[in-house]
């Protein structure tokens, strides 16, 4: 039934004592074209991503990045995870993305190429996972509320 323990040392070498935990190993995920797909979310875009080694080429939707990103300040946030690990012309990204607005896409692109970039290269997860990059960030639109104007906002007060 119980067993019996007549001194401290027996505690600490009975089955009673708590399991070290051991850290999760992650491993490289490929397909069979040698490329690490992820997928990428932020707001309502939804972004998949596909890396593979190459000379640094990006295609969102099947155009250019610099066309499909227009504005500089979201290549900057899709280049972040790349920048960061100082692969930047070392991998061609594929990119096809849907939903949302053109700031909503470029999160969900750089989502899924920091989560893509842990599936080729494990060990770059915790600088990556460090900054940020591999959180999904969670905040929506609120939802309109009846009897309001918007989520929040309520229709002008009149006394008559």
């Amino acid at each position: 039934m119980a067993e019996t323990l007549s001194s401290l040392a027996d505690l600490q070498t009975s089955s009673l004592a708590p399991a070290v935990a051991e850290t999760p190993v992650h491993v490289q995920k490929l397909d069979k074209q040698g490329r690490a797909y992820a997928t990428g979310k932020r707001k309502n875009a939804v972004a998949r991503v596909w890396i593979k080694p190459g000379k640094g080429l990006a295609t969102v939707n099947g155009k250019p990045l610099d066309v499909y990103f227009a504005r500089p300040v979201l290549r900057m946030i899709l280049s972040q995870p790349l920048v960061l690990v100082d692969r930047i012309t070392q991998y061609d990204v594929t990119v096809t993305v849907n939903g949302g607005g053109l700031s909503g896409q470029a999160g969900a692109v750089r989502h899924g190429i920091a989560k893509a970039l842990t599936y080729y290269e494990p060990d770059l997860r915790p600088a990556l996972k460090k900054e940020g990059f591999l959180t999904r960030d969670s905040r929506v639109v609120e939802r309109k509320k009846y009897g309001h104007a918007k989520a929040r906002r309520s229709f002008q007060f009149s006394k008559r």
